[in-house]
């Protein structure tokens, strides 16, 4: 490869070039990662020892002539023009300003914000738990037996370790590891950690393989609540459901709380809210369960049940959500659905 010859060639080329794309061609034709510089580059490994070390210092001069050349004439050529069509592009953007609007978090996030911020004014503080869970956590310490078809894989995300790896309900015996089917779980580690008096809310996702409809999602929030103190009773309960109502969906809702059974709680009962409709009626959509923390609870977390008591629910965030801000779709029924479609047409809402 002759050095001078291509040298010359380059000044010849930069001369010539006379425009910006001009000198941006001659660029990635000699100094740019595939140029012919490059290309020296590469003849250079070719060469025997000796010659290699003459080559190598003649190849440098000439690239840092060409850089220099090249870096000068870029200096020196006019700046490309800053108007397109009359159209003075250096300008601000013009926007209307009704068209304006800024970003927002996400209306599950500001629900969460707001119940935490909500319950803190009640005196509670906030907990959280990892979203990969054991089966003490999960269901043992819950008073779940290992026959309760609350466990059954296809009602759960269980982790198979053995495959490498992945979340998946398994058609098996299940695995010690699972993404948390609920926010009770929280509650276990609290009061592993903690003694009474114990008063806390812990938001987080939850997953369950349910089939997707307008109530139900695979993903979704809970917000968990626990108190144990002394003589703690369902009157504690039912006022504290109460209060929480009024101050987030207004004074003139309408709850009802049903009897239930969960294994964890003693009594127990499904909480409910009534949910206006656009035709003028209503129906009641449920949005939690709640009860008297079972005393089997607190044996496995060794908190004396025959000196404390406590109560716990956990509610479905989305369905808090689209009670207070009516969402429907667009048969104008309540639908959980539209919360994570990410449609800005309803994201902008809020």
């Amino acid at each position: 490869m002759n050095l001078d010859q291509l040298l010359t060639d380059a000044h010849t080329d930069l001369a010539a070039a006379a425009s910006a794309p001009a000198l941006e061609a001659f660029r990635i034709k000699y100094l740019g990662a595939k140029g012919l510089l490059k290309d020296a580059a590469d003849f250079l490994k070719t060469l025997p020892g000796p010659d290699k070390r003459a080559f190598g210092q003649r190849m440098n001069e000439v690239k840092n002539q060409l850089t220099a050349a090249y870096e000068e004439k870029k200096s020196a050529a006019p700046a490309a023009p800053s108007t397109v069509a009359g159209i003075d592009i250096t300008e601000p953007g013009r926007l209307a300003f009704a068209d304006y609007r800024p970003g927002s978090l996400h209306i599950i996030t500001q629900t969460i914000n707001e119940l935490v911020a909500l319950f803190a004014r009640m005196g509670f503080s906030v907990a959280e738990g990892p979203e990969v869970e054991d089966d003490f956590h999960n269901f043992e310490a819950l008073n779940i037996p290992k026959i309760h078809p609350a466990r059954d894989p296809l009602d759960n995300f269980y982790l198979d370790r053995t495959r490498g790896g992945g979340a998946q309900p398994l058609p098996c015996t299940p695995a010690p590891f699972m993404l948390r089917s609920q926010t009770s779980s929280v509650q276990i580690r609290i009061m592993e950690t903690q003694k009474p008096p114990i008063r806390i809310v812990a938001p987080g996702r939850v997953y369950r393989p349910d089939t997707v409809d307008a109530t139900h999602l695979f993903q979704f929030h809970q917000l968990e609540a626990l108190v144990v103190d002394k003589g703690i009773s369902m009157v504690d309960l039912k006022t504290a459901i109460d209060q929480f109502a009024k101050a987030y969906f207004g004074h003139d809702v309408q709850t009802r709380m049903r009897p239930s059974f969960f294994p964890f709680t003693e009594p127990s009962a499904e909480v409910d809210v009534l949910v206006p409709l656009a035709d003028g009626t209503s129906r009641w959509m449920e949005i939690g369960g709640c009860g008297m923390v079972d005393p089997n609870v607190f044996k496995a977390v060794n908190i004396d049940p025959e000196v404390y008591t406590g109560w716990a629910f956990g509610f479905g965030i989305e369905r808090l959500i689209m009670r207070k801000h009516h969402i429907v779709n667009s048969s104008n029924e309540p639908d959980i659905r539209t919360l994570v479609e990410n449609d800005l047409r309803f994201l902008k809402q809020f």
